[in-house]
């Protein structure tokens, strides 16, 4: 942090994509084209990231709100953020019973 100058009051460093450890740059670089892989997603989490699905998906979810995550990838960070927005809307729905 840094002292601004017109106050007492210190000012946040710029986030910056340098934030993210190399494990998290590969797996939203992973998440942006893991399309292009034959086979199941899961299997190639295993084989090119040595991870299990569940601690990749731990791991993504939180790199979904990482202001560092999205300086990396804004677009893929956005699509994310949208599909967990549209998978909780469903689950409230569902949860009150409407369709």
């Amino acid at each position: 942090m840094t002292m601004s100058s017109d106050s007492t009051a210190p000012t946040p460093e710029p986030v910056r994509a340098s934030a993210l450890s190399d494990r998290e740059r590969a797996i939203l670089e992973f998440e942006n084209r893991w399309w292009q892989h034959p086979g199941l997603k899961e299997e190639a989490i295993r084989a090119e990231l040595s991870l299990s699905p569940a601690r990749y998906y731990q791991i993504l979810s939180g790199l979904i709100d990482r202001p560092a995550a999205l300086i990396f990838d804004p677009m893929l960070i956005k699509r994310l953020q949208r599909l967990r927005q549209a998978r909780q809307a469903a689950r409230e729905r569902r949860a009150t019973g409407q369709h």
